[in-house]
């Protein structure tokens, strides 16, 4: 007689005990983390978005320059698109409209009020606190992300970046996200991760232009230095995040260019009704150099409207008490840290973390020290306090 042998038939678990199972994981987190981790860090987002949302209305319409252009793009598909200032597409603002975006969604979904005009940008700042546990935690264990994620919550800039509605709230999340993307594709050598990097820091462009590409040097020469492939393939990563970066970045400048001026509304912040300029003029390399029509430019000693510029900018009464306080600790426990790691090998985890989170402060403080365009303590303050406080 044939030997035969039933096997065990496969019964999926019911769909009331893969839910228990989704909802266990979530309240319990990484199995080898202690039990206090989840419930620490809902803690942390808890607070984190009870303190960037309380009394949220009290700003009213805030910068009322973009509440007027969220009013636009929820009265016309058009406005949404091109970033207009008015629902008749008459001029734009002077930025690419990435972060109006968010907020013109948000105004149709739930009715043009102070509430869903602001109320993005303080989940934005629940959701850059999250990434940085993130980052922190992977690499660091969970009481240094939890930590990491409390300093940038209660650094009081970034509550007020976080609870406004200029561009800088969505680039902070957008520049975050890259790093962790960055550091993701050091740990694994994954083409992926860093062509994600690449997208992320484009959309970034879309909030606020070339302010989002201070830090790709860094992203770049860290990959470079530590990445796991051989030097070949790490140099085609870079260029395939590259693409990314065009791709991203560029498909609104391109319909937007190809679109006839008499088709579309004046691009706000340019003086000939060119896009093209505005990015690299007035929002871009004339920030630098103060040479832009309708910028005053620092004039080194001599100062000027926006301020004394040179490598103690950060410090002096205008922005020493945004942020700064922060900067000299960030520095010399990061410049610590490099010590400590220099003989590890080429690819430590540990120390390209260091070096990409340390580079972007370094970096992103010595643009906005020597910058002689237009230079406005608040915004620019806010976005660094995220830097320096990792």
């Amino acid at each position: 007689m044939e030997n035969t042998r039933t096997l065990p038939t496969y019964r999926p678990a019911p769909p009331s005990s893969r839910i228990r199972q989704a909802l266990s994981s979530l309240v319990r987190g990484h199995a080898q983390d202690p039990t206090w981790v989840r419930p620490a860090l809902m803690g942390l987002l808890g607070t984190t978005g009870l303190l960037y949302l309380w009394n949220l209305a009290a700003s009213g319409w805030a910068n009322a320059y973009y509440s007027a252009a969220v009013l636009a793009g929820t009265k016309s598909w058009a406005a949404f698109f091109f970033g207009s200032l008015d629902a008749s597409n008459f001029i734009t603002v002077d930025k690419a409209p990435g972060a109006l975006w968010v907020m013109e969604i948000s105004a149709r979904i739930f009715g043009f009020n102070a509430w869903s005009v602001l109320a993005p940008q303080a989940l934005e700042g629940v959701a850059t606190v999250a990434i940085v546990y993130l980052a922190v935690r992977r690499w660091f264990g969970p009481a240094a992300g939890l930590l990491a994620g409390a300093v940038v919550a209660l650094t009081p800039v970034a509550g007020l970046m976080f609870r406004f509605n200029n561009p800088d709230a969505l680039l902070v999340l957008l520049i975050t996200a890259a790093i962790y993307a960055t550091l993701r594709a050091i740990e694994n050598g994954r083409t992926r991760w860093l062509v994600l990097a690449g997208a992320l820091i484009g959309a970034g462009f879309l909030a606020k232009e070339l302010q989002a590409f201070i830090i790709i040097p860094v992203l770049a020469g860290v990959y470079l230095l530590a990445g796991p492939p051989s030097i070949g393939r790490r140099i085609g990563q870079v260029l395939a995040a590259a693409v990314a970066v065009i791709v991203s970045s560029g498909w609104w400048v391109a319909a937007v260019e190809l679109i006839p001026s008499a088709s579309r509304p004046y691009i706000g912040g340019s003086q000939n009704n060119d896009l093209i300029s505005l990015v690299f003029g007035y929002n871009g390399f004339g920030r630098l150099t103060g040479n832009e029509s309708g910028s005053i430019g620092g004039f080194g000693t001599l100062g000027s409207r926006w301020g004394l510029t040179g490598w103690n900018r950060l410090f002096n009464p205008q922005f020493g008490g945004q942020i700064s306080w922060l900067i000299p600790t960030a520095v010399i426990l990061g410049g610590a840290s490099l010590l400590l790691t220099f003989r590890r090998p080429r690819t430590d985890m540990l120390r390209a973390a260091f070096l990409i989170w340390g580079g972007a402060l370094l970096l992103t403080g010595a643009v906005f020290s020597f910058a002689q365009g237009i230079f406005r303590a608040g915004w620019h303050g806010r976005r660094l306090a995220v830097a320096a406080s990792r």
